[in-house]
């Protein structure tokens, strides 16, 4: 007999609380719950890794630029300097090209102002790739706090209707019910949290990136305009500026 309550005593409780517990309380509804905040949380995860990839790979497609493209005696020489699958390069063969449609044009339209716009044009497409699936960070951010909060209704729900079958609200009997109903505001939070974040801070780094993208647009316009007379200098890895090449005609020259 001694040793079994010895025995009884070595033993912990089990906790009839745990999370595990709380879920199974809420039975389809919380499952369904955490599975739908799961989901939400894992694909803004995949989307903040992905864009800081594809950020940081503009990022130094501009330093490439900044340090080799303006050393090239003219915007082809400087193009082939860069990576075939560079933003700056794209806006470099599109400008181009605009520069030699310019001349097929039957409608007489102002050299400046059909770069401008097919620049532009570039600049956007480019801005608008960067931008995919930043909606659906805030549309998580937005939106996950209300799925738990759906989660947190139902918990007290239930919570409500053990009180009512006890005739009494004791412990043991809303303890389930309401640990699920705050684990679920918590899941909530913790899902929206990061998402609105990594919303911020990316769209913060879109920002500087078309700013970045904007004045090289600038630069390579009049560069063109110019017929290769304006050119920025350019600057080594480290930022040290560098004696740019003799100017040449840019090929082709802007119509006038």
């Amino acid at each position: 007999m001694l040793t079994e309550i010895l025995a009884a005593a070595a033993t912990p409780p089990k906790n009839a609380f745990g999370f595990i517990e709380a879920m199974e309380q809420g039975g389809v509804i919380a499952w369904s719950v955490l599975a739908i905040l799961t989901i939400m949380s894992v694909s803004s995860f995949y989307i903040l890794f992905s864009k800081l990839f594809e950020q940081n790979k503009i990022m130094k497609q501009g330093a490439a630029m900044r340090s080799n493209f303006w050393r090239a005696g003219t915007l082809k020489e400087g193009a082939a300097k860069l990576d075939k699958n560079s933003a700056y390069r794209q806006i470099v063969d599109d400008a181009i090209k605009a520069d030699a449609d310019h001349a097929k044009l039957t409608d007489p339209v102002e050299a400046h102002d059909w770069l401008h716009g097919s620049i532009e044009r570039s600049q956007d497409l480019i801005k608008s790739k960067l931008a995919t699936g930043l909606p659906w960070l805030a549309t998580v951010g937005a939106t996950s706090p209300f799925i738990g909060l759906f989660g947190t209704v139902i918990g007290i729900y239930r919570a409500l209707i053990k009180i009512g079958i006890a005739g009494q609200a004791s412990i043991d009997a809303v303890a389930g019910p309401v640990g699920e109903a705050l684990i679920m505001t918590a899941l909530g939070l913790g899902v929206a949290v990061p998402a609105v974040l990594a919303y911020n801070w990316l769209q913060g780094r879109n920002k500087r990136i078309a700013e970045q993208l904007a004045a090289f647009s600038n630069d390579v316009l009049g560069y063109m305009a110019s017929d290769g007379g304006v050119k920025p200098i350019a600057t080594t890895a480290g930022g040290v500026k560098t004696a740019p090449a003799p100017a040449k005609p840019a090929a082709p020259a802007v119509k006038k």
